[in-house]
């Protein structure tokens, strides 16, 4: 029985190929693997017009020859026949996605340039015609030199077009070689033949692709991006405020209403300077959580998430990282956990393991409370520029600093302990569209009921027992009840090592329990400030006054500094741990973590202190 002719559809992911596969062959398809990868390889027969069967090939979807994942690799190899036991097939059928032309004509050329028997699906181009795009295939097809056919897989529409091209491609005289091409080369050539292939488009298309050559210039870009993430901090502070405030006097009353209704003794201590002092201090900072949430889903809803990370891009690839890295650091602003599980998009090994291992870094929501309640405190509430107030450049410069120090270690990651090449990074880019009030506020309830949860078990939890080690055993006459207490005594051992760097008692008491979760060091510094008043109208105070009339400004730079690089969560650890498949990178993750947060604290606050602040 002679062997069949074989012929095999390649593209960028999300073109539609398994749809075009799907209808080509039917039911005729047999799926296995790869040898030796767990990649998936599907293969189907497909009837030609002239009655001749030939096996077709789905190959994973790549974005070019040079392969950065296993499925690119597959897909390179059977391209150039490399595989072994896969003969090259005859015909090569590529899938462009006609909504995304400019984007799929990079890795097209590329294939085109190998000179083999070629024809080109131009497929779903009904919905190109939806989001008001028509297009000339003729025009398509004088530019690449090769057939272009239109199709809509889903609808069948264009399948016997297609089925004769490739019937008749290895009938056409061999296909001229094309010059080789850089990829920067394809990308400026991509856009013009997409350019010309536009017979026509609606306002709307022309108006976002205005808005990407002003958002992903690679000058204005990043000004638009960083002017963007600097109006977000100066919200989170001056939007949150009458709102913080309005909770904070809330739990104020509670507070008196217990004290007058409840009888002094341990119950009304314990409720008043544990759980409302404690964990009060933290929920008053949920009006902040919400606002900066509420900026985080509307940059994901409207598709300038995916923007930001294109523009990150190239920032992240002068540190040793690509664009992909981009998403899991951006979840890392959440929180850490779920930016160290999105490294799993990440197929280059060692950008993944640097990903993770600087993800910390990253300033979490659970910072805020900390970072809120310093600044509050210590931070003059004046403008230095109209509309610029001087607490949310603080904020702003927190986060940048947490970003730069990242970059940093990146850096130095990148050319030591995870050496190697940087990885390229292609993705596609959603459409603009203005986000849906419904799914804003629905993803704002499912943040703040999770800041809420963790108040309600996590700090709680922790806060009642620090209240108890702060209150056992008893002080006698005379004697301070924190200095008697079980916690005390604690915090003065690692107050000896922290003392250097500024820290007090109190800091290094608030130090144990934020390793649980960051925003507990909030709650501890309440508590105990609470506990160690000399009279209720002393631990009636807010938090910010009894800071201010405890710390000194170079104790409080120093304690946000400690705060922008130290690792306190456990569960961050524990993921770390699972993703890098045991404690080498974990313990190396709080060693350096750790030295990073002791060394810059001690800087700012032995600088503050020499400036006279």
């Amino acid at each position: 029985m002679p062997e069949l002719r074989s012929a095999a559809l390649v593209g960028n992911p999300n073109a539609g190929k398994s749809a075009l596969f799907n209808a080509l062959t039917g039911a005729r398809q047999k799926i296995a693997n790869y040898p030796g990868v767990t990649v998936e390889r599907k293969a189907g027969r497909l009837i030609l017009p002239t009655g001749e069967t030939i096996e077709l090939t789905d190959l994973p979807g790549s974005y070019g020859l040079d392969a950065t994942s296993p499925d690119e690799e597959v897909t390179r190899k059977v391209v150039l026949g490399e595989l072994p036991g896969e003969p090259a097939p005859q015909v090569l059928v590529v899938v462009l996605d006609a909504s995304n032309l400019e984007q799929h004509l990079v890795f097209a050329q590329e294939v085109i340039a190998l000179g083999r028997p070629t024809v080109v699906a131009l497929n779903m181009v009904d919905l190109a015609e939806r989001d008001g795009l028509v297009l000339d295939p003729a025009a398509l097809e004088s530019a690449l030199g090769v057939p272009v056919i239109p199709t809509v897989a889903v609808r069948r529409r264009g399948l016997p077009e297609l089925a004769a091209a490739i019937a008749a491609a290895e009938e056409r005289s061999a296909e001229r070689p094309h010059p080789h091409t850089t990829l920067t080369e394809r990308r400026v050539s991509a856009q013009a033949i997409a350019e010309a292939a536009i017979l026509s488009e609606t306002a709307q298309h022309r108006l976002h692709a205005r808005l990407d050559q002003f958002l992903l210039h690679p000058w204005i870009g990043p000004l638009v991006l960083f002017g963007l993430l600097f109006v977000v901090f100066q919200a989170v502070f001056t939007g949150a405020t009458p709102f913080a405030d309005a909770l904070e006097g809330g739990i104020a009353a509670v507070a008196d209403q217990v004290r007058a209704s409840v009888p002094q003794g341990m119950v009304r201590d314990f409720v008043t300077e544990g759980v409302l002092s404690g964990v009060g201090s933290v929920v008053v900072f949920l009006p902040q959580i919400v606002i900066l949430f509420f900026f985080i889903l509307a940059m994901e809803a409207s598709g300038y998430m995916a923007r930001a990370a294109f523009l990150m891009d190239r920032l992240m690839a002068r540190v040793g990282l690509s664009g992909r890295s981009f998403i899991p650091l951006l979840s890392s602003f959440a929180c850490a956990i779920p930016g160290i599980m999105a490294t799993r998009s990440i197929a280059d090994p060692r950008d993944r393991l640097t990903t993770i291992l600087i993800a910390p870094l990253m300033t979490c929501s659970a910072r805020l409370p900390v970072y809120a309640v310093i600044i509050a405190a210590f931070i003059p509430n004046r403008a230095v520029l109209p509309g610029v107030g001087l607490q949310g450049l603080v904020l702003f410069g927190l986060y940048v600093v947490g970003i730069v120090g990242a970059m940093v270690v990146a850096l130095v990651l990148r050319s030591s302990v995870t050496k190697g090449a940087a990885s390229g990074f292609i993705m596609e880019l959603p459409k603009y569209q203005l986000p849906r009030a419904k799914d804003l506020l629905l993803g704002l309830w499912q943040r703040a009921w999770i800041f809420l949860r963790r108040a309600g078990t996590i700090i709680f939890t922790v806060t009642v027992v620090l209240w108890l080690l702060l209150n056992f055993p008893r002080a006698g006459e005379g004697q301070n009840q924190v200095d008697a207490s079980i916690a005390g005594k604690l915090a003065n051992g690692l107050a000896v090592v922290v003392e250097p760097i500024g820290f007090n008692r109190d800091i290094a008491l608030s130090l144990i329990p934020a390793m649980a979760a960051r925003e507990v060091a909030v709650a501890s510094l309440a508590t105990s400030y609470a506990v160690a008043a000399e009279d209720e109208e002393q631990a009636a105070l807010a938090l910010g006054e009894q800071l201010r009339t405890k710390w000194s400004l170079p104790t409080a730079l120093a304690f946000l500094a400690w705060f922008v690089f130290a690792p306190q969560c456990m569960s961050t650890i524990a993921v770390a741990r699972r993703e890098t498949n045991g404690w080498k990178w974990p313990l190396f993750m709080l060693l350096y973590l750790f030295s990073l947060a002791y060394i810059f604290a001690g800087i700012t606050y032995w600088s503050a202190v020499a400036l006279g602040l």
